[in-house]
């Protein structure tokens, strides 16, 4: 079989289980397998697919087929301008996150250095991103989880930032090495009865651990601030990922905890998503 034929066989299947980007998945599917790029793939459509190859292509379709995002059956998602590697011991980086990184270069254009802290490093794609563009920044990342700590260390490595990245395995609550000039957060803040409305890719495959923000969403949100109120600088800033409707109730717990709001910025759906705020 040719890979032109595979891919449509497999295009096919995936449309009927009413996967929106069945052609693209496919494609993408097929590149790993073969270890080639996308446009390798499409340039020799022509080419026949040994054996070995399109067994292992049929059984990552079989994987999609149950819903398993492409991100973890490739082991890699582009976030920012790099591939971050990811498996499912990690939230799968979301565009909307990139929202963090524009506000930390914008407020720190004109800094040489700073030293900030990352609450839940996850696969490292908001920290990393971050101490790639900046070069004389110092970064520190915290999170509960050995296999996300695993994964974000790989990435470092992956794009030689070791020796400004320290990582530490600890719950935020009990965390208190070093005050920082900027503290980052995606906290969970999902409402826990509403996982299960999640898409089914991400309700199945996600780690729960780093969506459910406890009833009222607010949960790990509030352990966040309170714990950044003590470990950042005064005039330090605080930049947080929020659910679409949190403003209002994230606000209230920033001014509680001697914060000042600076500014609500909404993502590409013009959603409420990352609140700015500076200690004082």
């Amino acid at each position: 079989m040719d890979i032109e034929k595979a891919i449509k066989e497999a295009s096919i299947n995936l449309k009927k289980k009413k996967i929106r980007s069945a052609l693209l998945d496919s494609e993408i599917l097929m590149s790993k397998v073969l270890n080639k790029d996308k446009k390798f793939v499409i340039l020799n459509s022509d080419k026949e697919i040994n054996k070995n190859d399109y067994k292992n292509f049929k059984e990552l379709v079989s994987f999609r087929l149950k819903k398993k995002p492409i991100a973890y059956l490739t082991g890699k998602k582009s976030f920012w301008k790099y591939d971050f590697k990811v498996n499912e011991n990690v939230l799968i980086p979301r565009p909307d996150s990139e929202l963090i990184i524009e506000q930390v270069l914008k407020i720190y254009k004109n800094k040489e250095c700073i030293n900030f802290l990352e609450i839940g490093v996850g696969s490292g794609c908001l920290i990393l991103s971050i101490l790639k563009e900046k070069r004389s920044f110092l970064g520190k990342g915290v999170d509960l989880s050995k296999d996300c700590l695993k994964i974000c260390k790989a990435n470092a490595d992956i794009l030689n930032l070791s020796k400004r990245l320290k990582l530490f395995k600890s719950d935020i609550d009990n965390f208190s090495i070093g005050k920082y000039d900027l503290i980052i957060s995606n906290p969970p803040y999902v409402k826990n009865l509403d996982l299960k409305n999640l898409d089914e890719e991400i309700v199945k495959f996600e780690p729960k651990i780093a969506l459910d923000g406890g009833l009222d969403g607010l949960s790990e949100i509030r352990k966040v601030i309170k714990k950044s109120s003590e470990l950042v600088k005064f005039h330090g800033k605080l930049i947080l990922e929020i659910a679409h409707d949190q403003k209002n109730e994230v606000k209230k717990i920033l001014k509680s905890n001697n914060f000042y709001i600076n500014n609500v910025v909404k993502d590409f759906a013009k959603n409420d998503r990352c609140i700015i705020s500076t200690k004082i």
